[in-house]
C-alpha cells in the first residue's frame, strides 16, 4: 500500500478512493471521498498538513508537499486542494490553496501561499509565483502565468465535467480490483 507514516501521522482516506500502486502518500494527509492519486504522484505531508477535498483527481507524476511553521509563520504554508479540482500530469504544488471546480494544466507550479479560488483553469506549463491570489472565473497562462481572459460558460461546465470523468475512471479500477 502507498501510505507511510511520519512520525504518529498516518494519511487518512475517505470512502471510494483510487489510490494507483505506485503514489506516495506520507504523514498528514486526508484525502476526501471519490477522489484519486495516480501513478507514482507523491503527497508528503511531514512538515505541515495536505488536505484533498471530494471528487478530486491528482494525476501522474504529480508532486505536492508543504513548506513548515516557523516563529515568523506560524501556520507555515499547508497545500490544500479543494473539491472536484483536477490537477494535471507533472504538476508541482507547493504550500498552496487551490478552491472547488479548478483545473490545474501539466506541468504546472504552483508555489508557496497562492490562492486559487473556485472555478479557475492554469493552462498547461504555467507557474504561479509565491503569494499570488488569482480571481475565480478566468484562465492563467504562462511563466510566471498571467490572466489571459474570463472562461465561458462551456469551459466552467467542463471544469466540473473533468473532475467527474476521473471519478468514473477511478471506479471503474475499483472494480476491476475487485473482480
Amino acid at each position: 500500500m502507498p501510505l507511510i507514516p511520519y512520525l504518529d501521522c498516518m494519511p487518512k482516506l475517505g470512502e471510494r478512493i483510487f489510490l494507483h500502486p505506485s503514489c506516495q502518500i506520507t504523514g498528514d494527509v486526508r484525502i476526501g471521498d471519490d477522489s484519486s492519486v495516480w501513478c507514482n504522484s507523491v503527497l508528503r505531508g511531514d512538515v505541515n498538513h495536505i488536505v484533498i477535498g471530494r471528487g478530486t483527481n491528482v494525476q501522474d507524476l504529480t508532486v505536492g508537499h508543504v513548506s513548515h511553521k516557523t516563529p515568523e509563520k506560524p501556520e507555515g504554508s499547508p497545500l490544500v486542494i479543494g473539491d472536484h479540482v483536477t490537477v494535471g500530469h507533472a504538476v508541482i504544488l507547493h504550500g498552496c490553496t487551490i478552491g472547488n471546480e479548478c483545473l490545474i494544466g501539466m506541468g504546472s507550479v504552483i508555489m508557496d501561499d497562492v490562492v486559487i479560488p473556485d472555478r479557475v483553469m492554469i493552462g498547461a506549463g504555467s507557474l504561479i509565483t509565491p503569494g499570488k491570489v488569482l480571481q475565480s472565473g478566468m484562465l492563467y497562462v504562462g511563466r510566471p502565468a498571467k490572466a489571459l481572459r474570463a472562461l465561458t460558460a462551456e469551459e466552467i461546465a467542463q471544469l466540473r465535467h473533468s473532475a467527474e470523468h476521473y471519478m468514473a475512471l477511478k471506479d471503474n479500477h475499483l472494480e476491476t480490483a475487485r473482480t
